[in-house]
């Protein structure tokens, strides 16, 4: 049901042709063709319910159209709400049999969240000045993916830091931003605003020649990045919502020093100008944790019910037919975008799930 990609639009925009990879596209127009797929639309999930046998029973929303209360009934729950949104249900789901929020005998449901450890710079590249007119609007992200190489320098322990980080890089003839005018502006080094013929021929010049790199990498678990419920604060439908915390350790910092230093180095490899000066204060150059939105954890996995939420099919350990399908079961954010690996264990899941059902286990 997908097209070739042939850059028909921008793909942050959504994609004209369906060539690019998204959920409705790619599994619920297949899955509603079936017939055996119901999507309850502007249904907010407020709780797993469960019964006197500590069984899920199914899932309690709120009508947001209306406010009024309904629930869906399931001999299986799955959540696959995101990590944070299924971190959420799973503590707002309390009951005198799960008092600290369902599937948290543990202890450990909203800790060890993680996410990309990430920094960026970006550079004028002279060489990219005056290039022809043509169309990019379609290469609306990062369409190249630079893997980390670093392995031997990791297992040594010379870096300061274990795993690494990948490098995406952005450039071209974009759809324009609303400070493309200022940016060329000051690129022309000129003492006022661009106007007329002047203008249009810096634009010419100018327009498409800068461009930046973008590092995500690992991060490592601590114990003091983990989420709770807010005491006081509640969304709009009276729902508890989450309150974050957050520390890097040196670790993430030491990376991002190297990315830092890395980037720069391609940059004027590139005989490109950076314009921005390396900042004393580390922090100062890492995105803050969950901005890069690859946030996972929150419900880890493992191999002992006492420090994890999930055995390794993403089956909570307290609640047999409750299961987590994102990436709240992470025990890790590696180098890699987190979506493939998503689905991978995902559908790992579902072919479990299947499996114990045909055995009549659940």
């Amino acid at each position: 049901t997908r097209a070739p990609c042939f850059w028909a639009t921008d793909c942050h925009r959504g994609c004209a042709i369906r060539a690019n990879y998204d959920s409705q596209t790619v599994h619920l127009r297949p899955a509603l063709a079936t017939g055996n797929l119901d999507i309850l639309p502007n249904a907010m999930a407020h709780e797993v319910t469960v019964n006197k046998d500590g069984k899920a029973t199914g899932i309690t929303f709120i009508d947001k159209t209306t406010g009024r209360e309904g629930h869906a009934k399931g001999r299986v729950v799955v959540l696959a709400a995101s990590s944070m949104e299924s971190v959420r249900l799973l503590l707002n789901s309390k009951s005198n049999l799960f008092p600290h929020g369902i599937a948290n005998s543990s202890g450990k449901v909203g800790k060890y969240i993680t996410d990309s450890v990430s920094s960026s710079v970006s550079a004028h590249i002279p060489a990219f000045e005056s290039m022809p007119g043509h169309n990019e609007d379609g290469a609306g992200g990062p369409h190249a993916y630079v893997p980390w190489t670093l392995i031997a320098q990791n297992r040594d322990g010379g870096l300061g830091f274990p795993g690494g980080y990948h490098l995406e890089f952005t450039s071209g003839r974009q759809m324009p931003a609303v400070n493309v005018v200022s940016s060329i502006d000051s690129r022309a080094g000129s003492e006022s605003v661009l106007y007329g013929q002047k203008l249009k021929e810096e634009a010419r010049r100018y327009y498409g020649c800068q461009l930046g790199f973008g590092a995500q990498g690992t991060m490592v678990p601590n114990d003091d990045c983990y989420a709770e419920l807010d005491p006081d604060l509640k969304d709009q439908w009276g729902i508890p919502v989450l309150r974050f915390h957050w520390k890097w350790t040196d670790f993430e910092l030491n990376q991002v020093k190297h990315q830092q230093q890395r980037i720069r180095e391609l940059l004027e490899a590139l005989g490109g100008k950076v314009a921005k000066k390396p900042e004393a204060d580390v922090l100062k150059s890492m995105k803050q944790g969950g901005t890069v939105i690859h946030e996972v954890g929150g419900a880890i996995m493992g191999a002992d019910s006492a420090t994890s939420v999930t055995n390794q099919w993403s089956q909570t350990w307290d609640v047999k037919n409750l299961f987590l399908a994102d990436g709240a079961p992470f025990a890790s954010t590696a180098d890699k975008n987190p979506t493939l690996t998503i689905m991978a264990l995902a559908w790992r899941m579902a072919d479990h799930l299947i499996d114990e059902l045909k055995r009549q286990k659940i």
